[in-house]
């Protein structure tokens, strides 16, 4: 899946297997404040999402030219265009 950034920049999201799907699942650690939802280690949660996620070698140098807006549109994406997917046969 092609995913076109608000900057212009053009990304290639991979089509998850389960296995890495429940990986990032797993990884990522949810704080509660009051009635509001936070994601703890938001940084390291974001760069394994964008590692797995995007298609082709994702380097440091790749990660380091990413704005941080950039990193949390493909890492949203991800969240919800790849991970909330629902299974054949509950």
């Amino acid at each position: 899946m092609k995913l076109k950034l608000k900057t212009g920049r053009e990304v290639e999201l991979k089509k998850l297997s389960v296995d890495e799907r429940d990986e990032l699942m797993d990884s990522v650690s949810y704080d509660m404040e009051g009635e509001e939802v936070k994601i703890k280690m938001m940084h390291s949660t974001m760069t394994k999402f964008i590692r797995i996620g995007v298609k082709g070698k994702v380097t440091d140098e790749f990660l380091l030219d990413l704005t941080f807006s950039e990193k949390t549109e493909i890492f949203t994406t991800i969240q919800n265009d790849c991970m909330n997917l629902g299974e054949k046969k509950a």
